[in-house]
């Protein structure tokens, strides 16, 4: 049971997240929503900073993990990033919840230093995979680099999660996989 419990505190405090970011909720949105107490929560949870490094922690292993199965499954580099980026264009296209590190890094400035680092690694993992694919890509001859795999990694990277939150601003997935497949598409050997 508590284990149940503080999985769904985890998961509250993930959409809370999402939808209105780290210094915009509190324990007493969370006892309302899963109908607990303010101290069970910080029972599970001493603080809201440790909790929130919980629920980014969590998602970034999850992240990981999907990042890893999309390699399994997709052995092709350039099928990989096409669909890492349809992923992204559909949760914008249906409205579902975009990244929740992408959101946080607007707060980063504000956040606890352990969120901070949390935060950080994700995107160094994800940059890392990027920069993964891309140079397993250009050894294949699927794709054609113009400088190192990492810096076209940081490149691709900000091309996805900046085109995402402006395309959610804008309400337009078109323009998200435009941009974005703009991007990739500069990848491709000719």
């Amino acid at each position: 049971m508590a284990n149940d419990t503080s999985d769904r505190i985890l998961d509250c405090a993930q959409a809370l997240m999402v939808e209105r970011g780290y210094n915009a909720f509190s324990y007493a949105d969370i006892a309302e929503t899963v109908k607990v107490t303010k101290a069970t929560i910080h029972f599970h949870f001493a603080t809201k900073a440790v909790l929130a490094e919980q629920v980014v922690k969590r998602y970034r292993e999850g992240a990981l993990a999907s990042l890893q199965q999309l390699s399994g499954q997709l052995p092709e580099p350039k099928a990989r990033l096409e669909a890492y980026v349809q992923y992204w264009k559909g949760c914008i296209s249906d409205n579902k919840p975009l990244c929740l590190c992408a959101l946080l890094a607007a707060e980063i400035l504000t956040l606890p230093d352990q969120l901070k680092s949390e935060v950080r690694a994700f995107f160094r993992e994800v940059e890392s995979w990027l920069a993964d694919t891309l140079e397993e890509g250009a050894r294949q001859g699927e794709l054609s680099l113009r400088r190192s795999a990492a810096l076209e990694a940081k490149a691709l990277f900000a091309v996805v999660y900046g085109s995402m939150l402006a395309a959610r601003m804008f309400g337009d997935a078109d323009a998200f996989g435009a941009v974005t497949g703009d991007a990739i598409a500069c990848l491709k050997v000719r």
